[in-house]
């Protein structure tokens, strides 16, 4: 993508008539940095430069729309591999050890938690990653959006990332979409006790196809899955936590009430109260109803 970022550059470059220096004074850059970019070469282009590149060279946006694969390649293989396959899905279930999924952050969430760590160079540098991921969310506006199936982990919802104000906004935001038809949440309360994810995240991805992969994820790494008796494993894994989550319903009403600051660790229902509840909620939405033993039936999709 570097390459092919260069190659139009180069070509807009030719058909207005500028030198490597000349399009490199309108953009703020010395020459070589232009020469870099055509070869692919050295540093990539920051998102900032891509928008002076189109401004310079009247590129109609052509360039800022390639950057963010060009930007992609700074990941790992299996990460920019991850990033592809969700890009195509038809249907993600997520598990959510320790932050709200990147799919449903605000940007002050997504900020804040983009700013943690040692990895970023420059502001210039959070600043791209945050457009990137606030980027990949209007897939859940676009008319392919993929169903979507998020079980968040109570200290997702009690760990006040940027702040209470940057929290209660992201809780809010949280109770807005959990509306939206093909969005599903639940909260894992902390009374369910140990799990078999609690070593991190877990990502599962349909594709159009109907083969699927997983993605796992823990505060410094993350592994794309391929194979499919670990897939089958891991989606085993993701249903027992589906069944040992709060209904839909009563997932809302926690998040509620944690943003309202009301709750303070209310007894939990029982599994055979919740289990009830959640039948009463499938059969009103017309799904099936949960089935008992925590298996999972071929190619079954979150939220079918």
């Amino acid at each position: 993508m570097a390459a092919l970022f260069g190659a139009r550059v180069r070509r807009l470059r030719t058909a207005a008539g500028l030198t490597q220096a000349e399009l490199g004074s309108r953009t703020h850059v010395v020459s070589t940095r232009i020469t870099q970019i055509e070869r692919a070469s050295g540093a990539k282009p920051t998102l900032e430069l891509a928008r002076a590149l189109d401004a310079a060279l009247g590129g109609d946006d052509l360039l800022v729309e390639l950057w963010p694969y060009v930007y992609r390649e700074a990941f790992p293989d299996w990460s920019r591999a991850f990033m592809a396959h969700s890009e195509r899905a038809v249907s993600i279930g997520e598990y959510a050890a320790h932050v709200v999924p990147g799919l449903l952050q605000t940007e002050a969430y997504a900020r804040a938690v983009l700013s943690v760590g040692t990895t970023l160079s420059s502001q210039e540098q959070l600043e791209e990653r945050l457009t990137a991921r606030l980027g990949r969310q209007e897939r859940l506006r676009s008319a392919d959006r993929p169903r979507l199936w998020v079980v968040l982990d109570e200290a997702v919802l009690r760990r006040p990332v940027g702040g209470r104000d940057v929290m209660r906004e992201q809780l809010g935001r949280l109770l807005r979409t959990a509306t939206e038809p093909h969005i599903t949440l639940q909260v894992l309360p902390f009374d369910q006790g140990a799990h078999d994810a609690m070593g991190g995240s877990l990502t599962l991805l349909e594709l159009p196809d109907g083969s699927e992969a997983a993605y796992t994820e823990g505060a410094h790494h993350g592994q794309l899955v391929e194979e499919p008796d670990e897939i089958r494993r891991l989606a085993l894994t993701y249903d027992r936590l589906r069944a040992a989550a709060l209904p839909p319903l009563m997932s809302l009403d926690m998040i509620r009430s944690v943003m309202e600051g009301s709750h303070r660790g209310a007894k939990v229902p029982s599994r055979t109260e919740r289990r009830r509840v959640a039948q009463e909620q499938l059969q009103q939405s017309g799904g099936r109803q949960l089935r008992r033993g925590g298996g999972r039936s071929p190619r079954r999709r979150p939220g079918s």
